[in-house]
């Protein structure tokens, strides 16, 4: 018998792998207790034994992990041919306090993580009981793994082992070291071999794995929960997910968030080219912040904002002629520039949980000290198994090609081209050199035909839609989300001021008032309405100490409006608000989203 289950481990890692230069779908800093699970088909804590679980095309719920109840959804491969091939779909639930008798339940709420290739499976198990505490006790908390992702079948894998995977080392973004010529070169060919390959192990199910289907898919399971409208969250890839279904099925909405919003135009394009528009305002927020909060809480600290970034300049530019070979306890390679480029642009998702240890890590690394920094990026040797239904669900970086590479135009294969994308890419960001290679990984996709929905996004949607950006994220800018938000009639864009990706990258009670407000009542906030956070990256918790007590002036400023923020926040809050606030600051610090966009 197949061994399929999940290990619920490889998605637990520690604080420093949160920003580790691999892209792992969700990074998380959470520790599970160790108790006993008490359902039946639970192996052990973390894991599920998803084989026993029979599909079927009706929801049947099974008590699975802790506290949570999991089902496998069949529903056609082909949603054109009803009839036809059949694909299953992985969904989990954290319950709703009432039963779905009760007057006062809710229903399900939807939620995708991003990616694309993202397991919603994943996040519901660790953070279901976060969201639950945001969005309120009546509602279902449902996520899922979409079609061709880990615990969905058939599940896109083009490799015969992880250990093949790993040794061919398939990362959606690494940066060009040094030459980038060279780095457009080898991508390029990386490209090729990966569409080959997919090509090699595809069956017939590989060109079905799209969002067009996904959303189908959703329908789908609304309908198998009795309902007939959509009630969603979804982050990052998940907006352009979102956005699909309210333009396929407008008449389907009865809640619908989308959060770190994608041009879905731009993004069907395989262009890739506008997600980077605000990348540089986060990263002089970890200067300012840095210069801000002091020497005492930013090791990385110079006496302006420029000299921090004149300071990691220097690191840059020493790394690229010199790289250093480091030997720790957990392992042995190179800090070299492409690795810390890379740990700074994933910090860049994630600055509560990020920002801090980041500044650590420069600060030893600049004193000749790369430990700490090889630590964090450190990921673990794969490991060889002779059975080969080891790591059968494991969420592998191939669904995201195949959703990312079906979805899009189809990308031109010469090597000029890619050169040229390269060239104009690098005229509009000094990050082109971490991006370029997500749209240069399909330039080798098989050439399946354009025949799913790519658009136009314009909708009057049966309730409107509530759109979320943060004035600095990385790679889904606010401006993208104001876009969007023209072509869906009565839709409302909330901004929240700060840094990161997505809202529950900075803690805000305000957006989450929002959000639990229109889950629940269906009310938006104000057109033009501006979330502050109630926390920042450099911020200590109240009560703790300084490093060094002899502290300037202007920390003692900065921590006084930290702290009276965070008072504010409090004050007059409900027992729910403060839970509420209290999730949002576990998940901005534990739960990242690190999903490709």
């Amino acid at each position: 018998m197949q061994k399929w289950h999940s290990k619920g481990t490889a998605v637990l890692c520690s604080l420093l792998a949160v920003i580790s230069i691999v892209p792992h779908a969700h990074g998380s800093s959470f520790v599970l207790k160790n108790e006993q699970p008490r359902d039946s088909l639970s192996t052990q804590v973390g894991e599920f034994a998803w084989e026993k679980l029979s599909p079927s095309k009706e929801l049947k719920w099974t008590d699975c992990y802790t506290r949570r109840q999991c089902a496998r959804l069949i529903v056609p491969l082909n949603h054109s041919e009803p009839d036809g091939a059949e694909a299953t779909i992985a969904l989990i639930r954290k319950p709703a306090a009432v039963p779905i008798t009760s007057p006062s339940y809710r229903g399900p709420i939807l939620f995708n993580p991003g990616g694309p290739g993202g397991s919603g499976v994943d996040l519901i198990q660790i953070a279901g009981d976060l969201f639950g505490a945001i969005v309120g006790p009546n509602f279902d908390v449902v996520g899922f793994d979409p079609r061709g992702i880990s615990r969905s079948t058939p599940r896109a894998s083009f490799f015969k082992t992880d250990v093949e995977r790993s040794l061919f080392g398939v990362v959606p973004i690494l940066p060009f070291a040094n030459n980038s010529v060279e780095g457009i070169a080898r991508s390029w060919a990386r490209g090729r071999i990966i569409g080959r390959l997919a090509a090699e192990a595809d069956d017939g199910y590989l060109r079905h794995i799209n969002t067009d289907q996904t959303a189908h898919d959703m329908l789908r399971i609304v309908e198998a929960h009795g309902r007939s409208k959509i009630q969603y969250w979804g982050f990052s890839y998940g907006s352009v997910l979102g956005a699909s279904f309210a333009a396929m099925f407008p008449d389907k909405i009865e809640r619908l968030i989308i959060d770190g919003v994608v041009d879905s135009e731009n993004y069907y394009a395989t262009l890739w080219s506008n997600n980077l528009l605000d990348t540089d305002k986060v990263m002089d927020s970890f200067f300012d912040g840095c210069h801000e909060a002091g020497p005492e809480d930013c090791d990385f600290w110079a006496p302006s904002p420029d000299d921090i970034r004149k300071n990691l300049t220097s690191i840059y530019d020493s790394l690229r002629s010199r790289p250093i070979p480091v030997k720790t306890e957990k392992g042995y390679g190179l800090v070299d520039y492409a690795m810390v480029r890379g740990l700074v642009f994933r910090a860049l998702y994630s600055p509560l949980s990020a920002f801090r240890i980041l500044a650590k890590a420069l600060a030893a690394l600049a004193a000749g000290d790369a430990s700490l920094i090889f630590n964090i990026a450190f990921i673990p040797p794969s490991k060889c198994s002779c059975d080969p239904s080891d790591g059968l669900f494991n969420n592998v970086i191939d669904g995201l090609s195949a959703v990312l590479c079906n979805d899009g135009d189809d990308v031109p294969g010469d090597l000029t081209s890619s050169e040229k994308y390269f060239e104009m890419l690098s005229k509009t960001s000094q990050w082109a050199e971490m991006w370029a290679s997500i749209r240069l990984g399909c330039v080798g996709w098989p050439r399946f035909p354009k025949d799913h929905f790519q658009g136009p996004f314009i909708a009057n949607t049966s309730h409107p839609l509530l759109l979320i950006g943060n004035t600095a994220d990385p790679v889904t800018p606010l401006w993208a989300a104001k876009k969007m938000s023209k072509g869906f009639e009565g839709s409302v864009v909330l901004t929240q001021n700060s840094p990161g990706h997505c809202s529950i990258s900075g803690p805000s009670l305000c957006t989450m008032i929002h959000i639990r407000e229109y889950f629940t009542s269906g009310k938006l906030p104000p057109p033009g309405t501006v979330c502050e956070v109630d926390s920042t990256p450099f911020s200590r918790p109240p009560g703790a100490p300084r490093a060094n007590k002899a502290s300037s002036e202007a920390q003692k400023v900065f921590d006084s409006n930290l702290n009276s923020s965070a008072q504010r926040a409090l004050e007059g809050a409900s027992e729910e608000e403060e839970k509420m606030l209290q999730a949002i600051t576990e998940l901005s610090r534990n739960y990242p989203v690190h999903t490709l966009v």
